[in-house]
C-alpha cells in the first residue's frame, strides 16, 4: 500500500513514459480494431466454416457483448488490485485469443477464441486511461490521453479499410494473427518499462452488481442480435430481452444500496464527466452507421472494387492519426471544451456531406466528407478523453476509465445492432415490401435508405453539438 507515492515523481518512470504510452496504445488500438475489422471478412468466414451469414455475425457480436459485460468489473478490480497488473493479464488473454481465433476449426471454437480475446480486451480497455492519467504529468496529460483516444478511434474506424487490404492478399486468419506479433512486441515493451502498481483502494468488490450488469449486457444485446435473425416476437428473444431489462433494474437497485458500488452514480453529477461520456457514446453510434452503410454505397451503388473501397476508407484513420495528438497537445494549453465543440461541428458537417451524396454525385464529395470526419473525430476524441479522466479523483481513475471505454463500446454495439435495421426498414418502406439486402436493379431504393440513416446521424451529431455548446457556455 503506497497511497502517498506518485509515478510523476519517479524519474525512471518519467524517463520511460512515452514507451509506456506505446505499449498501452498498441493494445488499445488492437482491442478496439478487433470489434470492427472482422465485419468485412464475414462472407469468407461463412464459406470456409460452412455456416450461414447470420451465424457468422456472432463472431462480431459476441466480442462486443463480452467486452461490454466485463469492462466495468475490470475497471473496479483494477482500482482494488492495481491497474498495471490487470492490464498485463489482459494482454496475455488477448494474444492467446487472437492466436486461437485464426485457426479454422469450426464456429464453436472460433466463438470461444473470440470470447477469450474479448475478455483480455476488456482488461486492457478498462485500465488504459487510468494508467496514462497516473503516469503522465498534468501538463502532458491531454496529449497522452489524446494519443490513447486516437488509438481508440482509429481502431473503431480503420477496421473495414485495413481488413479489406489484408483480405486482398491473405486469408482471414491473418486478421486475427496480425495481433500476435504486434501484441508480443507491446507486451515485451510493457514488461520492461511498466512500473509496479503503487495505487490501491481498500474496499470490497461489488460482486452482485458485477453479475447483474454482465447478465443484463449478455441477455439484452444478445436478445437484440438474435431478434434480428429470428424476429423480435420469437419466445427465446422475448425471454432474453425481459431478463436483460430486469437485470439492469436489479443492477440500479443494487448500486444505490452498495457500500462500494461497481458504478458510482454520483460521478455523473459532474457535467464534464457525464456530457463527455454521452457525446462519446453518440459519436461512436454514428461511426458505426458509417461503417455499415459505406461499403454498400461504394461497392454496390458506385461499383468500386473492394480494394478501392478499402483505400478510400483508409483516408479517415490516416487524417485522424495526425489530428488527434495535435488536438490533445492544444487541449493542454487552451480549453478542451472549445476543441471538442469544434470537432463535433466538423463531424456534423461530414454527416451532411454523406446525406448529399447519391448515385450521380461526384465521388470527391464523399471522399472529402470522409476526410472531414477523420479530422473531426481526431479533434474531438483527444480532449474529450482528457475531460472524462481529469474530472474524477485518483481513487476513481480505474472505474472512470472503464466507464469511458464502456460508452464507446456501447456505441459500437448500438450502432451495429441498429444501423442495418434502420437501413433495411427504410428501404422496405420505399419499396412497399420487406427488404433484407441490397437490390442491384433498384439502387435508388438503397439511396433512400442511406439518406434516412445519415439523416438520423445528422440529428445525433446535432444533439452532441448542442450538449457541447451548452457545456462551453455554462459557467463552472
Amino acid at each position: 500500500m503506497a497511497q502517498n507515492l506518485s509515478y510523476q515523481t519517479d524519474n525512471q518512470v518519467q524517463k520511460n513514459r512515452w514507451l509506456i504510452l506505446v505499449a498501452v496504445g498498441l493494445f488499445t488500438f488492437m482491442s478496439t480494431l478487433d470489434g470492427t475489422i472482422v465485419n468485412i471478412a464475414l462472407p469468407v468466414i461463412s464459406n470456409d466454416l460452412h455456416i450461414s451469414m447470420s451465424q457468422s455475425e456472432w463472431v462480431v457480436s459476441l466480442y462486443l457483448i463480452v467486452v461490454c459485460s466485463f469492462i466495468l468489473f475490470f475497471g473496479k478490480l483494477s482500482d482494488l488490485q492495481g491497474k498495471i497488473k490487470i492490464f498485463r493479464l489482459g494482454a496475455v488473454f488477448f494474444i492467446a485469443g487472437s492466436l486461437m481465433s485464426g485457426f479454422k476449426v469450426n464456429l464453436l471454437f472460433l466463438l470461444i477464441a473470440r470470447a477469450v480475446q474479448a475478455f483480455g480486451a476488456a482488461m486492457t480497455m478498462a485500465t488504459n486511461n487510468g494508467i496514462i492519467t497516473e503516469i503522465f504529468p498534468h501538463s502532458e496529460r491531454g496529449k497522452a490521453l489524446g494519443t490513447i483516444g486516437s488509438f481508440v478511434a482509429l481502431g473503431s474506424i480503420a477496421g473495414p479499410g485495413l481488413g479489406g487490404v489484408i483480405l486482398s492478399h491473405l486469408s482471414w486468419s491473418y486478421i486475427f494473427w496480425l495481433n500476435v506479433p504486434v501484441g508480443l512486441i507491446a507486451a515485451i515493451i510493457g514488461a520492461i518499462y511498466l512500473p509496479k502498481d503503487i495505487t490501491f483502494t481498500k474496499a470490497p468488490l461489488d460482486k452482485t452488481g458485477s453479475f447483474a450488469f454482465a447478465l443484463g449486457m449478455v441477455t439484452l444485446f444478445g436478445g437484440i442480435f438474435l431478434g434480428q435473425q429470428l424476429g423480435f416476437t420469437a419466445a427465446p428473444v422475448l425471454v432474453m430481452l425481459i431478463v436483460g431489462i430486469l437485470s439492469f433494474c436489479w443492477f440500479v437497485y443494487t448500486e444505490n444500496r452498495a457500500v462500494n458500488p461497481l458504478l458510482q452514480f454520483s460521478l455523473f453529477k459532474n457535467p464534464d464527466f457525464s456530457v463527455s461520456l454521452l457525446c462519446a457514446l453518440l459519436i461512436f453510434i454514428t461511426n458505426f452507421f458509417f461503417n455499415v452503410v459505406t461499403p454498400f454505397y461504394l461497392e454496390n451503388a458506385r461499383h468500386l472494387a473492394p480494394s478501392q473501397t478499402g483505400y478510400i476508407l483508409m483516408i479517415l484513420p490516416l487524417v485522424q492519426l495526425f489530428a488527434a495528438p495535435v488536438a490533445g497537445t492544444i487541449s493542454d494549453k487552451i480549453s478542451p471544451k472549445l476543441i471538442t465543440f469544434i470537432g463535433l461541428l466538423l463531424l456534423l458537417v461530414s454527416q451532411i456531406g454523406y446525406y448529399l451524396c447519391n448515385l450521380t454525385s461526384p465521388l470527391w464529395l464523399f471522399i472529402v466528407s470522409i476526410a472531414i470526419m477523420g479530422l473531426g473525430s481526431g479533434i474531438f476524441s483527444s480532449p474529450n478523453n482528457s475531460l472524462v479522466m481529469s474530472s474524477v479523483e485518483q481513487k476513481d481513475l480505474g472505474v472512470a476509465g472503464s466507464i469511458n471505454s464502456l460508452s464507446r463500446n456501447l456505441g459500437m454495439v448500438i450502432g451495429i445492432s441498429s444501423a442495418t435495421t434502420i437501413l433495411f426498414a427504410a428501404m422496405s418502406v420505399k419499396k412497399g415490401s420487406r427488404v433484407t439486402g441490397y437490390l442491384p436493379k433498384q439502387p435508388e431504393i438503397f439511396i433512400y435508405g442511406m439518406h434516412v440513416v445519415f439523416l438520423i446521424s445528422i440529428i445525433i451529431c446535432l444533439i452532441t453539438v448542442i450538449l457541447s455548446g451548452w457545456r462551453l457556455l455554462k459557467k463552472d
